[in-house]
C-alpha cells in the first residue's frame, strides 16, 4: 500500500493555483509539501488545513494506492 496525492494535485489546477499558493493558505512547511510531492505520509492536521482551505473532503485530497495492482 502507498499514499498518492494525486488528487489534490488535480484540485490544485482546477482551482487554479500551485503548490505555494496552498503552502500560504493552508500555512504549511514547504517540506511538508515536498514529501506530499513525493507521495509521503503526513498528519493528518495537514489534511485537514488543506480540506478547510479548498473545501472538499479528506478523500479528495488522499487515496491509499495497492501498489501490487500497479505492478511495481
Amino acid at each position: 500500500m502507498a499514499i498518492s496525492y494525486n488528487n489534490l494535485w488535480k484540485i490544485l489546477i482546477d482551482k487554479n493555483m500551485n503548490k505555494g499558493d496552498l503552502c500560504n493558505k493552508a500555512q504549511i512547511s514547504k517540506g511538508t509539501m515536498a514529501k506530499m510531492t513525493n507521495n509521503e505520509p503526513v498528519t493528518l492536521t495537514v489534511i485537514e488545513k488543506i480540506c478547510d482551505v479548498l473545501q472538499c473532503d479528506i478523500g479528495d485530497v488522499v487515496q491509499i494506492a495497492d501498489i501490487n495492482k500497479d505492478g511495481r
